[in-house]
């Protein structure tokens, strides 16, 4: 299958929000996420990135249909709660680019579409004078009930692209995960890259 992976601009990216909320709604359902899908959160979500200065959305497409989506912002316009570890570091977010969602359904993957995600965002990154990116994952027990047999981290994937871990360096984020009453706070682990 052939997927066409691009940055949108400009009236695109109001254009795709719907595509990359169902998209998070999916992907996100899964371990480790578990995310149970809020059309409400989403909207403010997604509004709140768009306004946001420098931010790119990257898609794939599958002729016209989007199949993944990837985005990135400056750090300083993340929430407060994410800018907060850096800052008690003395590292400068101004220089920083926050790396959002990479979401791919399942039958897109492994074909080179996350690689791309990563270099479009790391080019407007480049652009835009940050000096490192970084995402934050979701911190999960090993032996968490929820976690597949056959599951596998994308840590090694995350490695070779230069992102190493920061022991320490983590927020929270709330969501509402399936079979919880509403939402809850979940430890996210930093990984960093400088360039």
């Amino acid at each position: 299958m052939k997927v066409v992976v691009r940055p949108l601009t400009g009236a695109e990216v109001g254009g795709a929000l719907e595509d990359l909320a169902r998209l998070r709604i999916a992907v996100f359902a899964a371990y480790p996420y578990l995310y149970a899908g809020d059309p409400a959160y989403e909207a403010a979500y997604l509004a709140e990135y768009a306004a946001a200065s420098d931010a790119v959305l990257v898609a794939a497409f599958d002729g016209a249909q989007i199949v993944g989506a990837a985005t990135a912002a400056p750090m300083i316009h993340q929430k407060a709660e994410f800018r907060a570890p850096f800052a008690a570091r003395g590292l400068n977010v101004a220089r920083l680019f926050y790396f959002g969602e990479s979401v791919l359904l399942p039958e897109y993957r492994g074909l080179g579409v996350g690689h791309a995600f990563f270099d479009h965002r790391e080019e407007q990154a480049r652009r835009c004078g940050a000096n490192a990116a970084c995402f934050a994952a979701v911190i999960r027990p090993e032996d968490h009930p929820a976690r597949p047999s056959a599951y596998v981290p994308h840590d090694a994937f995350w490695a070779k692209r230069g992102y190493c871990v920061v022991p320490g360096l983590v927020t929270e984020l709330a969501w509402q995960e399936h079979g919880e009453a509403g939402e809850s706070r979940k430890a996210m682990q930093y990984w960093l890259r400088h360039f």
